[in-house]
């Protein structure tokens, strides 16, 4: 239910209505009333579940041999710019931050408020300067979102990501850009 929720969420925005989600869930509209109890309800769910999996898409990329600062941002990076064919917790996590609407169903910001705060703590008991772990974190946003929109091939977004690689490592490019 989760997984036709998040599908139709992805396309409908907050316009997305429980009769919608149970069609594609292929379940009854009592049936999600059941376990969700509200549509927003289920929204949050959903948000709560994209989160949870990019938590772990991310965690499955972290090298616990790498024995210097930045192994967790290294992670984030490896997740978020694994390249155009294999994006798909990358394509949820950037877009549940723009699901048209979401934000303004009660419990949805605290959401994401929690797992925030939770990346925050994790980047900032890594090692490295604040500011370099916003460059690189931002940067490596920004390279998701533009491939998610069809603006990055896999040759760039390998570029992309060797240079955050290099800069969540030891703050320089190996290579002259």
């Amino acid at each position: 239910m989760l997984d036709a929720a998040t599908q139709v969420i992805l396309a409908k925005g907050a316009a997305v209505t429980l009769d919608q989600v149970a069609s594609v869930a292929g379940v009854s509209k009592s049936g999600l009333i059941h376990h969700f109890g509200s549509r927003d309800q289920l929204v949050i769910a959903v948000v709560q579940d994209v989160q949870e999996h990019f938590r772990q898409t991310v965690l499955s990329h972290l090298d616990l041999s790498e024995n210097h600062p930045g192994k967790m941002l290294r992670a984030y990076v490896r997740a978020l710019c694994a390249g155009r064919s294999d994006a798909g917790a990358a394509h949820d996590f950037t877009s549940a931050a723009i699901w048209g609407g979401l934000h303004a169903i009660p419990g949805v910001a605290a959401v994401t408020e929690e797992h925030s705060a939770w990346w925050s703590e994790q980047f900032a008991v890594d090692g490295l300067s604040l500011e370099r772990i916003q460059i690189v974190r931002r940067a490596a946003e920004g390279v998701v979102v533009a491939a998610v929109y069809g603006e990055e091939n896999d040759a760039s977004i390998a570029t992309a990501r060797r240079l955050l690689l290099e800069l969540a490592t030891d703050g320089t490019f190996h290579t002259p850009i």
